[in-house]
């Protein structure tokens, strides 16, 4: 399958391992003397409606990459922190 940079976009990036929605493709690395992809780029999540910054940006190199579909890209990510450190989010912080 052949797919260009905007039907990425479009898709959503899910870790197989955790189940987790990581959000969408925002952004490619591209190695420019061999023209291969290195990794996908999912921007961080905004923090306070994007008062206080983003989150890290997860960048998710082919290697981890299991799938991908009409509708998703399955990702499984080898260590759990670098899919998760920027998506734990717990309601008990917010009442702290």
């Amino acid at each position: 399958m052949i797919c260009s940079f905007s039907n990425l976009k479009n898709k959503e990036v899910v870790n197989l391992k955790t189940g987790l929605k990581l959000g969408y493709v925002d952004d490619i690395e591209i190695d420019t003397t061999s023209g291969s992809v290195i990794s996908l780029i999912v921007f961080g999540r905004p923090r306070a409606m994007g008062l206080l910054g983003r989150d890290d940006d997860i960048i998710i190199k082919c290697s981890d990459i299991d799938l991908i579909g009409e509708d998703t890209i399955l990702v499984r990510f080898l260590n759990d922190t670098t899919c998760t450190k920027s998506r734990s989010f717990i309601a008990e912080n917010l009442l702290k």
